[in-house]
This record gives C-alpha cells, sequence and structure tokens, in this order.
C-alpha cells in the first residue's frame, strides 16, 4: 500500500517490509497541516514549538487517548523512560497525537505528559498520521529516526527494554536481542528470584524464610498479580483451587517432582499485598523489591494477571500460564509442548462427541461448534470472563463465545430463547 504525507508526496519503504523511511525534511508535512506549523509545548516558557525545530532528533509518534486504561497505564511508563532519557542529554522527543473525545479530556491529559502534541484542533493531521502509519489499536508508539527510517512496535520496546532501546536502531535491537538470548540460555531459578542481599522467599506467615534452592528440580509458577485488578480477582481463586489439586495429584501419585507458585505483588502499599497474600497458599517474594520490576521486565509482562512457568531445569516453559489454566485447569501441568500436544489431540476427540450447535443459558441464539480451522480462533469467553482458543461454541450472528466446558445447555421452547432465522 502506498503511502503518502499531507501534501501528496509519496513515502517510499524499506525494503524489510516493516518501517518506512521518511526524510526528516518532510517533518513540518507530516506533522502539521496548511496555516498550522507547530506543536504544542508542555513547558511554560514556550507554548508553542515549531516543527523545524525537531530536524535531526529521534522521534516518537505517540497515539493515545486518556479514556482507555491501558493507554493510562503506558502513559505513566513512557513519562519515566522519557524524562531519563532527556536527564541523559539523549536527541529524543516525543509527540502527542490525541485520540481524546474533546477537548476537556486533550487538555487533561497532556497535563500529565512532559512532551509535545499536535494540537487538538488539527484533526486534518491526527488523521493523516492514523491513515499513513496503519494505527489500528492504542497505545502506539511509531519511531522516527533522523535518517528516515521508522519503527512501529515501540510500545513493546519501551515495556521490554526501557531507556535501553535508545536510540531504537536496528543495530541497538539486534544488541539487545543477543544480550536476551545469553540471559535465557543461562537462566536458573537462583538466578531469577535472588539477589546480592536476599536468598530467601517469604511464606504465608511472612515469617518463615523459605530458600530459594528448596525449588530447584521443581516446576515453578511466577505469578504477577494485585489485588486491586478485577481480572486477578477472578483468576486468583481458581489457580489457588488447581495448585491444590496438582499437589494432591503429585503426591497421590508418589512422583518424584513438584510443584510451587511464587507470588510477585503488583500490589500499591504494604498492606495490601499482605491482606491479599494472606489469601494465597504459596510463596512470595518481599513486597516492593526491584526483582519483581526487573522479572516483569525481562518476560515482557504486559498485564496481570499473569503466570510465568519455569520448568525443573529452571528454564522457561511457557509465559502463558494463565491461559493453560483456564484451558486445561490442573491437566495442564506440567505445561511442557509434549503434554499441551496431547491435551489439544484429547480436545479434538472430545470436540466429535459435542452437539454441532446447542444453547446457553446465557444468550438468546442458538450457538455453533468452531474451531480455529473453521471461524474459531482466540476469545473471551462470554460466561467466564476468561481467555480461550481452540473449540469454542459461537454466535454466529453476533459472535457470543463460550468454552464448550462452560454451556449450561437449555430447551428453546422452554426457556423463551429465540433463534434468529
Amino acid at each position: 500500500m502506498d503511502l503518502y504525507d499531507n501534501t501528496g508526496n509519496l513515502v517510499q519503504p524499506l525494503t524489510d517490509g516493516d518501517s518506512h523511511r521518511i526524510s526528516s525534511s518532510k517533518f513540518p508535512s507530516l506533522l502539521g497541516s496548511k496555516g498550522c506549523d507547530f506543536l504544542l509545548s508542555s513547558t511554560a516558557e514556550a507554548a508553542q514549538v515549531k516543527i523545524s525545530d525537531l530536524e535531526g532528533k529521534v522521534i516518537g509518534l505517540y497515539f493515545s487517548a486518556n479514556w482507555y486504561p491501558p493507554c493510562r497505564n503506558f502513559n505513566n511508563l513512557l513519562v519515566g523512560v522519557y524524562e531519563q532519557l532527556k536527564s541523559n542529554g539523549c536527541n529524543f522527543e516525543v509527540v502527542f497525537v490525541s485520540s481524546d473525545e474533546d477537548l476537556g479530556a486533550f487538555n487533561g491529559y497532556r497535563e500529565s505528559m512532559p512532551w509535545l502534541s499536535i494540537p487538538y484542533s488539527d484533526l486534518e493531521t491526527k488523521k493523516a498520521l492514523n491513515r499513513q502509519f496503519d494505527v489500528e489499536g492504542i497505545p502506539c508508539l511509531i519511531i522516527l529516526q533522523p535518517d528516515g527510517s521508522t519503527l512501529h512496535d515501540g510500545v513493546e520496546l519501551i515495556y521490554k527494554y526501557g531507556v535501553e532501546a535508545f536510540p531504537f536502531t536496528k543495530e541497538k535491537l539486534e544488541e539487545l536481542q543477543r544480550e536476551e538470548r545469553m540471559k535465557h540460555e543461562s537462566q536458573t531459578l537462583t538466578n531469577l528470584l535472588t539477589n546480592p542481599g536476599r536468598d530467601y522467599l517469604l511464606d504465608p506467615t511472612l515469617t518463615n524464610k523459605v530458600p530459594v534452592d528448596s525449588l530447584i528440580g521443581k516446576t515453578v509458577g511466577l505469578y504477577f498479580s494485585a489485588q486491586w485488578c478485577v481480572p486477578c480477582a477472578k483468576f486468583t481463586p481458581k489457580l489457588i483451587s488447581i495448585y491444590h489439586k496438582i499437589k494432591q495429584s503429585l503426591e497421590e501419585k508418589g512422583e518424584n517432582e513438584d510443584f510451587e507458585i511464587v507470588f510477585l505483588s503488583y500490589d500499591r502499599d504494604q498492606s495490601a499485598f499482605v491482606s491479599y497474600y494472606c489469601t494465597m497458599p504459596w510463596l512470595a517474594l518481599p513486597f516492593g523489591e526491584s526483582t519483581i520490576r526487573n522479572l516483569a521486565k525481562y518476560f515482557d509482562v504486559q498485564g496481570i494477571p499473569c503466570l510465568i512457568i519455569i520448568g525443573p531445569d529452571g528454564k522457561t516453559v511457557t509465559k502463558q500460564g494463565r491461559n493453560l489454566i483456564n484451558l486445561y485447569q490442573e491437566n495442564a501441568y506440567p505445561f511442557t509442548d509434549a503434554k499441551l500436544e496431547l491435551l489439544e489431540k484429547e480436545m479434538e476427540e472430545e470436540a466429535k462427541r459435542l452437539p454441532r450447535t446447542d444453547y446457553h443459558a446465557g444468550h438468546r441464539h442458538e450457538l455453533t461448534l468452531v474451531s480455529e480451522g473453521n471461524g474459531g480462533g482466540p476469545f473471551i469467553c462470554c460466561d467466564c470472563d476468561e481467555q480461550g482458543s481452540g473449540w469454542a461454541y459461537q454466535c454466529l450472528g453476533c459472535g457470543y463465545e463460550v468454552h464448550p466446558r462452560c454451556m449450561r445447555a437449555v430447551d428453546p421452547e422452554n426457556t423463551g430463547l429465540i433463534e434468529d432465522r
């Protein structure tokens, strides 16, 4: 697809297919429109900044909106990264491209931003930028380099690497990826969960110290969660039940293996941590430790609840522990590819015995059994609000989907359910 700036000039794509090259001399036409050749500043010294002043800088085009919680969460992170880069003297600037619903929301959101903004009234430029960079969701951070190259996954890079991602060049990212591979190849449970001043974890009494080394050889789940998080409040009781079932099953089988979970708190204060953790039967890292932030960054945790599974050898088995628990419950253990392949085959066999269509007590239309191969795919179950994949019962008319196990079948003739014809 050809891309054009606001003056109608063709923007030539790079050969890798993932970026576009834009001359820095095109910034005035790219970031402004006829009669609007400036950006709004966040400083009191200068209300406006000429777009031409950005030439030679690494620029982050920040598509965001105050009304969307993921944007507000990322905004806090980006502010910290931006201020640290500026204090380090880095030649970096961010330009806010608003998707806010009105001027008041725009101004309120902009108060939290130390960078530049496209005026709210410059609708022409905002629409052109969204079209040109094919922005399909927010938050979105497009990196523009002085040499004209662009990078579209700035949000992911900020979450993953923080200030270390600067200057966002191909060479810098390859260097970070090499370092990351080396870290994962040398990963052990000990170097994940300890630091120079601590070699232990807490148990639910908060008084006993459990040596990290006692977990070596076990399958361990790293559980990122918080009391204030509504999805966490729904998932934690389920995880507690599954945890006990896995432990009991291993004990009954006399298996020479074990399963443990370590809680990594995202709570806002110590009292919330204590209140939440006292409901859990597993171990925890001390509240507020930098190790928690470092591990969230290391595993690229972008939302909670999140369950990372570490194998007996200390290597990462999967980052999708939560989804696997939702799909397979205790049967997901030990979460390996071999076990998941077996479970998928069992699910295929079970699906052969399910009715092709059925009714669900929570929906008025007939539901059809679908899979990823015939109209299905990853979904959020409308009954339990948890993620699913593979087989699902789906309303072909409105997209309502539920896990097969969540189906509560009813007779439409007796319940007043109506099938649209």
